[in-house]
């Protein structure tokens, strides 16, 4: 029963994702394009300013998140490279690959954690603010490593990253629980309330959905990290760990998320190959729609 009704509360979203895949070819691959690079610097790092600074913030919250998250980040990449030599031979292939185990899709995060009963999504908030930097530090690392982008040049490309920098803003005044002007607020909050249903229809559009047709031995292994290994070691370390509630429900259902839905964007961008990329970028959201609410379920029902 709970099962069915997390399921039904993800429902609309992976409709949502079906509808992106139906007006695929209604705009060019340059409007799809588009469309992400709107949400990557907009209206995304407006949903996580407004989400992390909507509440006040212990900083406690700041010391018992974030450690937790990049724990999970890492051991997605260290558990990830056991697939190395079943992946590509060029390195730089492999490393764009190799970003999708610990990569996460803030979107269906912020749809997923409204299914959850004691779950606060100022701690996704939080979570995510903590997560992004140290993600995309890993994936440019390593395709850094395969390619010819110099470390100040590696740095620069973390620093200024939009989720950075509005997860930080907001995290900052959730802390010090300054209240923004609300004639500045109020567009802010236009731009967020739009930013999850155009990601899950631009996920939809640009997917390839025959890519489980696709599902060879480096494949699987990457996706069996992603969406099997981290949830289920988060689970028993928070069991066993006696994690309260509310945060060990987010971060099981954040280590559950399938990939960022823009990673092959990044790997492009050093010169890896990008469809290996987008096919696993599928796999991991086809199959998180049976994974996903089988990890929310038991998270609700474990805590």
């Amino acid at each position: 029963m709970i099962f069915l009704t997390i399921l039904l509360g993800l429902l609309p979203s992976f409709l949502l994702v079906g509808l992106g895949g139906a007006l695929s070819q209604r705009l060019s691959e340059n409007a799809w394009q588009g469309l992400d690079k709107l949400n990557f610097e907009i209206l995304f790092p407006a949903l996580l300013f407004v989400a992390a600074s909507s509440r006040p913030i212990a900083p406690a919250e700041i010391l018992r998140i974030g450690p937790a998250v990049w724990a999970i980040l890492g051991l997605g990449m260290a558990l990830a490279y056991g697939a190395r030599r079943f992946g590509p031979d060029r390195f730089l292939d492999f490393a764009g690959c190799w970003q999708v185990a610990w990569r996460f899709n803030t979107a269906l995060g912020f749809v997923a954690v409204t299914t959850l009963p004691d779950a606060k999504i100022t701690q996704l908030a939080v979570a995510v603010g903590l997560a992004v930097p140290f993600a995309n530090l890993l994936a440019v690392s390593a395709l850094s490593r395969g390619g010819s982008l110099g470390l100040g040049a590696t740095l620069r490309k973390v620093a200024l990253n939009p989720f950075l920098l509005a997860s930080l803003g907001g995290v900052i005044v959730g802390v010090t629980g300054t209240k923004p002007p609300a004639a500045v607020m109020a567009p802010v909050e236009m731009l967020a309330q739009a930013a999850i249903p155009v990601a899950l229809i631009s996920i939809g559009a640009t997917m390839d959905w025959s890519a489980l047709a696709r599902l060879g031995r480096f494949q699987a292994i990457i996706n069996g990290v992603r969406l099997v290994i981290l949830p289920a070691v988060t689970l028993l370390m928070c069991l066993a760990m006696d994690v309260e509630t509310s945060l060990a429900q987010v971060l099981v259902m954040f280590a559950a998320l399938p990939t960022a839905s823009a990673a092959h964007v990044l790997a492009a961008g050093f010169g890896a190959d990008r469809r290996m990329v987008a096919t696993l970028i599928a796999q991991t959201t086809l199959l998180s729609a049976i994974s996903l609410p089988i990890w929310i379920t038991l998270a609700t029902l474990l805590f």
